[in-house]
């Protein structure tokens, strides 16, 4: 343990000074309570999967698989892990919630193969007298009772003070009391959760370092749920206050709103705190995302450290700092933990975020054609908020295509369309310096623009060519945001011409690439003598 110079919350004077401890361990309980989430359930395959990850990737501490009795399956489910974990040196690191219920608990870890059981007293006067019926002292008689049977069959016993946040709030003479009766067992980890996740980082140092000050000899967990956000917040005071063991999830999994986040908390120690853990972070992303495809529940893209979006920079100021010498980085460089910084494309781009795609595209252009390109992602930027770097290819395939002159402008294009009915356009334009307004209706909105602007062109004499070919796709990966190429090719003497369009909405690329073809034949006609 190390002595730290750490200010104390008004009222815990009196306390002794905490130290943060050299290390802190962690159970993790992603496979028990993170199982509690909403609409969260997993196959015994994916259970272990994950178990394996945690112990063997992550070098997770401990692990918390499942609750005992709850279904055969879920025994067999336990028992597969047990196995591999036996075969891999980590039986002693996978435990099991049992309750208090003489032999039952304690029984059923056994045939799976389990070693440790963690015991659900009541930590909570309340809990003890309103559920069980019973007095503090019943109570702890029937908790030694397991206890002493678990240790008979050969299991490590750890005690979970149920809803001891409140029960110390409301009567920490009871919690007290209950440890005074079985401290002396032989359990190893008193762990103490704020079930319902109500403490605030000052109420956690006060209550935690007050239990550390009345029963020095025990080892005490911190179990953290998220219902007002300061589960992390929570835990840096539990480590304040000199506790050596932190419970959390991966992905925030848990009840309501949740446990506190493994990456999140691991993080903040190494940084905030210089407290050593065994969690290797450059598997942290990796493993996120196999918790994600088996409970089916996203992480937020802007989760610390995990989230999509947390290593991406979307102000051109920030890409151009990046550029001119890391301005804008920190601690929680990419790198670290195996994933890529990325420059987000949109309307708040600048030249920095824009060449930073570009170079990883491997192309180079000209000074005038980046700007182009820029400007060209600015305006798409409007219709779409975030312009990927698969997207960029076919934007600067369309600023290279494009020309100068702009004879026929868009001014409006509005587009209605159903299953029953025709669609319908209205459709303003500029040719020449002259505005255009007119009607459509067709087979789909493309087909309706045709119509509306077939009439305006055959106002100035111009005739639309016909129409040879039509392609639309959209970058590698097939992201429904993706921005849209459309590709026409129009019949022409002495050859066809092929127009290139790009937009967040297919029918827009379509319309751009017809405009441009538009463009094309007017700037010939002008320049014939």
């Amino acid at each position: 343990m190390r002595n730290t110079a750490i200010n104390q919350p008004a009222g815990a004077g009196q306390l002794p000074a905490p130290q943060l401890p050299d290390y802190v361990a962690f159970m993790d309980t992603t496979l028990r309570d993170g199982e509690q989430t909403q609409g969260v359930a997993f196959t015994a395959g994916e259970k272990l999967n994950i178990a394996q990850a945690l112990l063997e990737l992550l070098k997770i501490d401990r692990i918390e698989v499942a609750s005992a009795r709850v279904s055969a399956g879920e025994q067999a489910g336990v028992r597969a892990i047990t196995e591999w974990a036996a075969q891999h040196g980590h039986l002693e690191q996978i435990e099991v919630l049992g309750f208090v219920d003489g032999t039952h608990t304690v029984d059923w870890i056994v045939a799976a193969g389990g070693k440790v059981l963690n015991l659900l007293t009541k930590g909570s006067e309340k809990h003890c007298r309103q559920q069980l019926g019973k007095t503090l002292e019943q109570h702890a008689a029937d908790v030694l009772q397991v206890v002493a049977y678990a240790q008979q069959q050969g299991l490590r016993v750890n005690a979970y003070l149920e809803d001891w946040s409140n029960g110390y709030k409301d009567n920490k003479d009871y919690v007290f009391g209950l440890l005074n009766l079985i401290g002396t067992s032989g359990i190893e980890h008193f762990m103490l959760p704020d079930t319902l996740g109500v403490m605030s980082p000052a109420e956690v140092f006060r209550a935690l370092a007050d239990m550390r000050n009345h029963f020095p000899q025990l080892q005490f967990d911190f179990h953290p749920h998220n219902d007002y956000g300061l589960a992390t917040a929570n835990c840096m005071a539990a480590i304040e206050a000199g506790v050596t063991t932190l419970h959390c999830t991966m992905n925030c999994l848990g009840e309501r709103a949740g446990n506190v986040s493994l990456a999140e908390i691991a993080v903040v120690l190494k940084d905030k705190m210089g407290v050593r853990t065994a969690i290797d972070e450059t598997h942290l992303a990796a493993v996120s995302k196999v918790v994600e495809r088996f409970s089916g529940k996203w992480v937020a893209a802007n989760q610390p450290i995990l989230g999509a979006d947390v290593f991406t920079q979307t102000a051109g100021i920030h890409a151009d700092g990046d550029v001119k010498g890391g301005l804008y980085e920190t601690q929680l460089s990419p790198e670290r933990f195996d994933r890529k910084r990325t420059y987000a494309l949109g309307k708040l781009s600048g030249k920095a975020s824009v060449l930073k795609n570009i170079e990883e595209l491997g192309i180079t252009l000209s000074p005038d054609n980046l700007k182009k390109v820029l400007q060209r992602v600015v305006t798409l930027g409007d219709s779409k908020e975030t312009i990927t770097a698969d997207d960029l290819p076919f934007i600067i395939a369309d600023v290279l295509e494009s020309n100068d002159y702009q004879h026929i402008r868009l001014i409006d294009c509005e587009i209605h369309s159903n299953l029953t009915a025709q669609s319908q356009v209205r459709l303003k334009v500029e040719i020449n310096g002259n505005e255009y307004e007119e009607g459509g209706t067709g087979n789909g909105g493309y087909d309706a623009f045709i119509a509306a602007l077939t009439t305006i062109l055959g106002s100035i004499g111009f005739t639309m060519p016909e129409l040879v070919d039509y392609s639309v796709r959209i970058p590698k990966g097939g992201k429904p945001g993706a921005l849209t190429e459309c590709t026409i090719t129009w019949a022409g003497q002495p050859r066809n011409l092929r127009t290139r369009g790009v937009h967040a909405n297919q029918v827009y690329a379509a319309v751009l690439a017809t405009l441009r073809m538009v463009n094309t034949h007017l700037h010939a006609q002008s320049t014939v003598v």
